[in-house]
């Protein structure tokens, strides 16, 4: 069996299944707290970041839905080893129910998109309005409701970012992932009144790169567009094939990047979503001493 789909499987577990939420967030949560994992450019990580958060929310008891935006390349299901199927299509025609094609893992509940289909091509569909629909719909069964964006500025992309509470915006040190999100937070600011995004750097080899990338995206975008960046942390970059890189990531509990991921996830957690002083050994230690007020 392919050792995602174990992950993906733990969460059927009898103790995941009773375990009643626990307060890792504050009072001041909204019932249903809905973020975008976003990005300017695509192949930073968004996916798989998207897929670790929400499986270490459900594991901490709350009910978790995962929403893969990528319309007609959705890839959620593949980096779990779940076979591919078009089930939204019949979804979008009213063929099928929301609880008909998504996903049920215990607190954990994915809702893949499309793969390769005529009919959603050929469609002018508005998918944002879609997704929107669905969240406004199933917000109430929900703590957490999170988007895997796609990557870029597009319409779809933009209005679903501008829809959600929060933004987790993930860049690479790669000078065009830092070019692209800053093209990103400059239309959500002046298309949508956006003045506030959470930054994570993946892939970054050493503290000095991490802290470059930090520094030089978030002044940039206070000095030019006004907006506040709230620095999450960075994960570092791992020898490994992208395969091998969602086993190691998604399914490995004992190694420092597990460790230090959940512990970005509680300070993001801690204070309605805003920054704390993330206090680890690594990368993440100089997590928020880049916040730009």
């Amino acid at each position: 069996m392919h050792k995602t789909s174990e992950w993906l499987l733990s969460f059927r577990s009898e103790k995941n299944l009773k375990t009643p939420a626990r307060s890792l967030l504050t009072d001041g949560f909204k019932p249903c707290n809905k973020i975008s994992i976003t990005g300017g450019k695509g192949g930073v990580g968004k996916t798989s970041i998207a897929l670790k958060m929400a499986g270490e929310l459900a594991k901490s008891g709350y009910r978790t839905l995962l929403i893969d935006c990528d319309s007609n390349l959705s890839n959620t299901a593949i980096k779990l080893g779940l076979p591919l199927d078009n089930k939204f299509e019949k979804l979008l025609s009213g063929e099928a129910t929301f609880e008909d094609v998504v996903i049920q893992m215990g607190n954990f509940h994915l809702l893949p998109a499309c793969n390769g289909s005529t009919e959603i091509f050929e469609s002018k569909i508005n998918f944002d309005e879609i997704i929107i629909d669905i969240m406004s719909s199933h917000e109430h069964e929900y703590d957490y409701i999170l988007l895997d964006c796609p990557a870029g500025v597009s319409r779809d992309a933009l209005t679903l970012n501008a829809f959600c509470d929060h933004r987790w915006i993930v860049v690479t040190p790669d000078k065009s992932s830092i070019t692209d999100s800053y093209s990103l937070v400059k239309l959500l600011a002046t298309r949508f009144g956006i003045k506030e995004n959470h930054l994570l750097v993946n892939m970054v080899q050493n503290d000095k790169q991490y802290q470059k990338v930090v520094q030089t995206l978030t002044e940039t975008i206070h000095n030019f567009l006004g907006v506040r960046t709230h620095t999450l942390g960075g994960i570092k970059k791992v020898e490994v094939s992208a395969e091998g890189f969602d086993t190691f990531f998604l399914s490995e509990t004992n190694n420092e990047w597990h460790k230090n991921f959940v512990k970005l996830l509680y300070g993001f957690a801690e204070k309605d979503g805003g920054p704390t002083a993330l206090r680890t050994n690594g990368v993440t230690q100089m997590a928020h001493e880049h916040d730009v007020h």
